[in-house]
């Protein structure tokens, strides 16, 4: 896992130190928009990750506090990824990077952009409320 050292104090460099590899966008965005939440899962992806470079992306992840990984309930030797309150808190991020690149490339509109091009607002609050409500029901009982 390659560890995080960052350059300067400035809010930009600090998100970019943990933000600024496509990977990292990649798999976050897999668990925010897709049911993809395993290391299989993330390798069926379009954009073929290689299984080194996916598994030191979800060590780094959980390692800084974006994911959570706990035992599959089927499969004992599986792993289930979840996100946390602090990856959750990227949405609008990752919604603005979407729009601006369905902006820009030459790719038919999916209609989560359509949807967001409609309501941006309203849909990442409701985006963002069913990924806190799975967090907490997630949550190990007090």
């Amino acid at each position: 896992m390659k560890e995080i050292q960052h350059r300067s104090d400035c809010p930009i460099a600090y998100s970019l130190d943990y933000l600024g590899d496509k990977w990292i966008i990649l798999i976050l965005r897999d668990l925010i928009f897709t049911s993809k939440s395993s290391y299989g899962d993330f390798l069926s992806s379009g954009e073929k990750i290689a299984t080194n470079i996916l598994a030191d992306r979800l060590k780094l992840l959980e390692a800084n506090g974006f994911i959570k990984s706990s035992v599959s309930p089927e499969k004992k030797n599986k792993f289930i990824y979840n996100l946390t309150e602090k990856s959750i808190d990227l949405i609008p991020l990752i919604v603005e990077l979407m729009i601006w690149g369905s902006k820009y490339d030459s790719y038919p509109i999916k209609e989560a952009v359509k949807k967001l091009e409609k309501d941006k607002e309203g849909t990442i609050r409701e985006i963002r409320e069913k990924l806190l409500q799975r967090l907490k029901s997630d949550a190990p009982a007090k």
